[in-house]
Parts: C-alpha cells; sequence; structure tokens
C-alpha cells in the first residue's frame, strides 16, 4: 500500500509541477509520476539542508519546487534531442 500512495502522491506533485510550468512537455502520465517521486525527494533533501534537521520532510511545496526544478532539468535535456 506504501508504494501505491507513492505513485499517487508523484503523479499528483508532477501534474501540479508541469502546471506551474507552461510548455510543452516531453513524456507523458509515466514520466510526471517519476518526476514528482523525485522531486519529493530532491525536495526533501533541500528541506534538511536549509533547515539543518536530517529528519526534515518536504511536504507538499518542497516536493513541488522539488519537481519544478527537476522538470526544468528534464526539459533542458530532452528538449535539445531532435528527431531524425
Amino acid at each position: 500500500m506504501n508504494i501505491i500512495g507513492w505513485l499517487i502522491f508523484g503523479l499528483i506533485v508532477g501534474a501540479i509541477a508541469k502546471f506551474l510550468m507552461p510548455g510543452r512537455d516531453p513524456g507523458g502520465w509515466i514520466v510526471t509520476i517519476l518526476i514528482g517521486i523525485a522531486g519529493s525527494f530532491i525536495g526533501g533533501f533541500l528541506a534538511s539542508t536549509l533547515l539543518g534537521r536530517p529528519e526534515q520532510t518536504a511536504g507538499w511545496i518542497g516536493s513541488i519546487v522539488g519537481a519544478i526544478i527537476l522538470l526544468f532539468i528534464y526539459r533542458l535535456i530532452v528538449g535539445r534531442r531532435s528527431v531524425i
């Protein structure tokens, strides 16, 4: 049940990040889930680093900020590819 919760949370966070960052996105809903989950880890890392408490979790806002950062990097990398 924990994995299903991560997938749902990742989908919601990734969708919110894509909504807040307008533009054309490569990838579908699986990429959205992965960006949301990875964004949560990035947000948690940033929260623990900035606040100095290793047990600090990211929460919704930190997860969305982490997902936006990851989505920006993802667009830079994937956006440069061209189809031959």
